[in-house]
């Protein structure tokens, strides 16, 4: 028995890997994988397993194969290294064709000890060749015992040539096999958990118990078995979310609000009669739903998600609307200020007199709507606030400058979130903390979700889903401008030249500002060589000045630049001051200038595609159709240029959202990378594993409306915690 097996005769998730393992080994996998339980390392996965080969005569071996062949030991030898301190230890192994093979093992000279002349065993490897001689490098092995019958040797040549081999994710100080060493001490003692999961869904769903699946997927018995571990570990996660949400949704539906009814004859029935169009059928359902939720007594959680200018914040505006009828206030929250002075304008115009209440041209019956930023004056800020606390502004759109102390609402009943994954959770509970009641709560989001990705971060949420455009928006179309094409550069320039003398505008969009904000740092590519540094705005604009753009008016816009700055750019941009605007990714959100036309994104292959598909949502907002060049460096069949193929075959932004989930590592959608607890998801993969998702989410449903708190389930309930815990949860819960 080891020294560290008489610690504890049996080891349970909660017990320190210092009574189960070696002290050295403790403490290299709390220092460097930060495993510091039996429970953390039963619970770190292979993400993995390299296969050995079938047994395989030691004649037909080829160079570059995984193989497993059954030889016996004819010479042993311990050499010195030719270039450094150290030492060989060269064993030759032959089969009973008289074929041989040499094994290499580099300062291991100990396994002289076993090696022994006349040995037989199972060597597996990779075959590499070294000066016109097959080898094996360092091979796993197994020797055969030495007194076993014949039966016995054939069952263990079976059992390790078919073996599985797990492939941990380890460190440059603790690599995968000793992990594995690690996890086959601990199983020794292990005593896995009660089982927590109901044993109904268990049989209903034809899982394998906890215990049997731990086992499985660190030491799998065979491929099957390794299946059968997998899913019920992934069943595990997925069930542990999709409870927590539907709990969350089941207590924010049993929550008490204030309900904020339509009113007859109140502002929203004005505007509505105002409206120069229709709206689309889409905008009519959704606001109906959105109607429905307000008029409740219990507050309002609802995503609307659809397309760049599919009339989200139309919807939004007449919600906030309903609300002011029913004597309340409602809160806009943008991401940037850029944003947020947009839409003080653009509401302002869509509201006309009806948001001019109080002034000399306003509707009595109407509000007023305030801006509150970061940028500005003290004057203007005490009286927007003035405006804000006694209730004469019905409407208050801002950036996070809203949730600081001091800026106190009248009767705060409804608060929208613009662009949701730009804000987090304790912000958003900030604002609502601004309430006497709950408010109602609308998220709203231009980037199109997966069904997948909505029902595992935002599955607390009642969704809307708006898809069409409304009338008298233009199609965009797309193109890659590559490099073995550069004809097409000039082309491109040309082509803004174009549409300028048309009368309409155009952007250029870059990655990065520039040397002026000392961004000189070149994020990862796409597995590419090294590459120059991403193309700036401050490096750009004087180049199309001088050159390919010469004579046209050209703006500059960043988030570096001061408040008041960006707002005079904008200013003239939108009044058409302007026929270039050179820009960051400050403009994906929000900015409506349905003059412009024309998008040239420099770097494209440095951007996302949901960014790219935001970005070019830009132009052909208007009459007048958009076009959207992708400038790339990537050459052809890099994943870069499949990228950008990709969002210039389709506008469809449910289609791009999917391959954008394929590209991108799904532990970011799900918040693995954000957390640096034990409690992420490992296994569970939102793009094979949608059937699952949704089943668990069945299952999760049918379980919380019959015992809302998990009370029959205990071990469950803590699970549950275990898995999503409280970061975790408010990750999910911000998405």
């Amino acid at each position: 028995m080891s020294e560290t097996q008489t610690k504890a005769t049996r080891a349970t998730t909660g017990t320190p890997l210092d009574e189960v393992l070696k002290k050295n080994e403790a403490k290299a996998l709390a220092t460097h994988l930060d495993l510091h339980t039996a429970g953390d390392l039963i619970y770190h996965f292979p993400r993995r397993y390299d296969e050995r080969g079938e047994e395989t005569a030691i004649h037909g071996l080829q160079i570059g194969e995984q193989v497993t062949v059954l030889a016996q030991v004819q010479s042993v030898a311990v050499k010195p290294m030719r270039q450094r301190r150290g030492n060989i230890l060269e064993v030759t192994i032959g089969d009973d064709s008289g074929a041989t093979l040499t094994c290499m093992f580099f300062g291991q000279a100990w396994r002289e000890r076993e090696l022994k002349r006349g040995r037989w065993g199972l060597f597996a490897g990779k075959v590499s060749d070294f000066r016109g001689k097959r080898q094996l490098v360092s091979p796993a092995y197994q020797l055969l015992s030495v007194d076993a019958t014949q039966d016995e040797a054939a069952e263990e040549i079976e059992e390790f040539a078919g073996a599985l081999i797990p492939v941990y994710p380890a460190s440059q100080a603790v690599p995968t096999w000793v992990i594995a060493r690690c996890v086959r001490t601990l199983l020794e003692t292990f005593e896995p958990p009660a089982d927590p999961l109901p044993a109904t869904v268990r049989a209903k769903r034809n899982l394998v118990g906890i215990g049997t699946a731990l086992r499985e997927i660190h030491r799998p018995s065979s491929k099957e078995a390794l299946f059968s571990a997998k899913y019920r570990l992934k069943w595990d996660e997925a069930f542990a979310v999709q409870l927590t949400l539907v709990q969350r949704r089941a207590r924010a539906a049993a929550a008490p609000g204030r309900a904020r009814p339509r009113v007859d004859g109140g502002i929203l029935a004005k505007f509505d009669a105002s409206l120069p169009y229709e709206l689309t059928e889409g905008q009519a359902t959704v606001g109906e739903e959105i109607a429905a939720d307000l008029a409740r007594p219990h507050p309002m959680h609802r995503l609307l998600q659809g397309e760049v200018g599919s009339g989200k914040t139309l919807v939004s505006v007449r919600a906030m609307l309903q609300v002011v009828d029913s004597g309340g206030q409602a809160a806009l929250l943008a991401p940037t200020e850029v944003l947020a002075t947009q839409h003080y304008r653009s509401i302002s115009a869509q509201l006309g007199a009806l948001g001019r209440a109080g002034e000399i041209d306003g509707d009595p019956a109407g509000t007023q709507l305030t801006l509150v930023t970061g940028s500005l004056g003290a004057a203007a800020r005490r009286a927007a606030l003035a405006k804000v606390a006694d209730g004469t502004a019905g409407i208050v759109i801002g950036t996070h400058a809203l949730l600081y102390e001091g800026v106190d609402f009248h009767d705060l009943g409804l608060v929208v979130v613009d662009e949701q994954h730009r804000f987090g959770v304790e912000q958003r509970d900030a604002l609502r903390a601004k309430a006497a009641t709950p408010p109602h709560v609308l998220v709203m989001t231009a980037t199109p979700i997966p069904r997948t990705v909505a029902m595992t971060v935002y599955g607390d949420l009642e969704t809307s889903v708006l898809s069409q455009l409304p009338r008298g928006r233009s199609p965009i179309a797309s193109h890659v401008v590559p490099p073995e094409k550069p004809a097409f550069l000039d082309r491109a320039w040309r082509r803004v030249r174009e549409e300028v003398q048309a009368g309409h505008q155009a952007y250029v969009v870059c990655p990065r500002i520039g040397t002026a904000e000392g961004d000189e740092e070149e994020p990862p590519g796409d597995n590419e060589p090294a590459r120059r540094p991403p193309l700036a705005v401050l490096e750009v604009a004087p180049i199309l000045e001088e050159g390919p753009l010469h004579g046209l008016r050209i703006g500059i816009l960043h988030g570096k630049l001061p408040a008041d700055e960006k707002d005079a750019v904008m200013r003239r941009f939108a009044a058409g001051d302007l026929d270039v605007l050179v820009a960051t990714t400050v403009i994906e959100v929000g900015v409506d200038v349905p003059n412009s036309t024309v998008m040239v994104i420099m770097d494209a292959d440095r951007f996302g595609v949901s960014q790219l598909h935001q970005l070019r949502g830009r132009v052909g907002r208007g009459a007048a159709a958009g076009i959207c060049l992708l400038v790339t460096e990537s050459v052809e069949g890099t994943a870069a240029r499949e990228r950008l193929a990709a969002v210039a075959s389709t506008t469809d932004g449910f289609k791009l959202s999917e391959i954008d989930l394929e590209q991108r590592r799904e532990g970011d959608v799900l918040g693995a990378s954000q957390s640096g607890k034990h409690s992420h998801l490992r296994l569970l993969s939102l793009i094979t594993d949608a059937k699952l998702i949704t089943e668990s989410r069945a299952e999760a449903a049918e379980l919380v409306g019959d015992d809302p708190d998990l009370t029959k389930y205990p071990a469950l309930a803590a699970s549950v915690a275990a898995l999503v815990d409280e970061e975790r949860a408010e990750y999910l819960e911000k998405g």
